[in-house]
């Protein structure tokens, strides 16, 4: 039986971190064959205390905490790499929680040879109490949100172009090279694009099932996808192969607004031609809100969870459009 290294980049996590570790201590892959590297960026908060105070009661897991001065992902990842013992390796975030069978079935799908990078599919969680985070979850799990990431809703086993985290071999590194430092965000799309470009397959499988915690509001979902957005660019410029449609279709959406209004002063059809530009969005979005709302039993939901796809569309078209007028075609 392979040893395992599960690799946690971390920063000020100590509302979830807690979770991660008393899902890890339950998984049915022997304790014993498993350590936790959590690269952790100096936090500030009680991430640390937790980890401590969770190493002394439960001293069955081995937990191990790396510095990443650095305060980066990609950083973070590598860091723990280079210190981990294990001979498969894999990747989860500190507000993850993986179901019990996570690691045994990474550790199954590897054996079998199904990719190089395996990975499953996300159940997403609010990350607060109330409405908004809940309509914040429910975007994050829509097609309409995420567009043809399956790995938010996929069903059947696939190959695919990309996984949440994943698991692979540590000689992997040797062949491809670890996460590339220069991606803030993005880390995990391209180390598996580098995967496909050498002949590998990023293989995904339903079976294995992870809960991630959702943004809590709607100014921090902003934030992280303008961050998605803009990174997304400066990986798109090195892998232009890799672009996707779901990918162009924000920033098309994002300069179709600004055409619009800067015709406006010019010429007045442009201020109808937005207003049915802007109708038939809402309508969309409202339209494929109601079964949620229906589900949940919330009218809220109707209002809510197209305010919350707009602004991952919205935001995510900015920041790449930003990345693409700030460092045009810089590698």
């Amino acid at each position: 039986m392979p040893y395992v290294s599960v690799i946690v980049p971390c920063y000020n996590e100590e509302k979830t971190i807690y979770l991660l570790l008393e899902a890890l201590s339950g998984q049915s892959f022997p304790l014993q064959k498993m350590e936790v590297l959590i690269a952790d960026g100096m936090s500030t908060d009680r991430t640390r205390a937790i980890i401590a105070d969770y190493n002394r009661i439960h001293p069955e897991l081995c937990v191990r905490i790396v510095d990443n001065p650095k305060r980066a992902i990609p950083s973070a990842l590598n860091t723990a790499i280079q210190a981990a013992r294990g001979e498969i390796l894999i990747r989860l975030d500190a507000h993850s929680v993986p179901q019990r069978e996570y690691v045994e079935r990474c550790v199954d799908d590897l054996e079998r040879g199904l990719g190089e990078n395996v990975g499953g599919v996300w159940r997403i969680m609010p990350g607060g109490d109330g409405n908004i985070a809940k309509a914040i979850a429910l975007a994050a799990a829509h097609p309409l949100g995420v567009g043809d990431a399956v790995y938010r809703y996929a069903v059947e086993a696939a190959e695919v172009d990309t996984v949440p985290f994943g698991a692979f071999r540590k000689e992997l590194i040797d062949r491809i090279g670890g996460y590339n430092e220069n991606l803030l965000t993005n880390e995990d799309y391209e180390f598996n694009a580098r995967i496909r470009m050498n002949g590998g397959k990023i293989w995904l499988d339903p079976a294995i099932v992870s809960c991630y915690f959702a943004r809590s509001n709607l100014a921090s979902l902003a934030k992280q996808y303008w961050r998605y957005g803009y990174w997304k660019l400066r990986m798109l410029i090195n892998y232009p192969a890799t672009l996707r449609w779901r990918q162009a279709l924000p920033p098309i959406f994002v300069l179709s607004l600004i055409f619009w209004l800067g015709l406006l002063p010019f010429w007045r059809v442009a201020g109808l031609l937005l207003g049915l530009e802007l109708l038939g969005y809402t309508t969309v979005l409202v339209a494929a809100s109601i079964p949620l709302a229906r589900k949940h039993h919330q009218v809220k939901l109707l209002l809510l969870i197209p305010a919350a796809i707009a602004v991952m569309h919205l935001s995510w078209g900015s920041g790449f459009l930003w990345s693409l007028v700030s460092k045009p075609f810089q590698k």
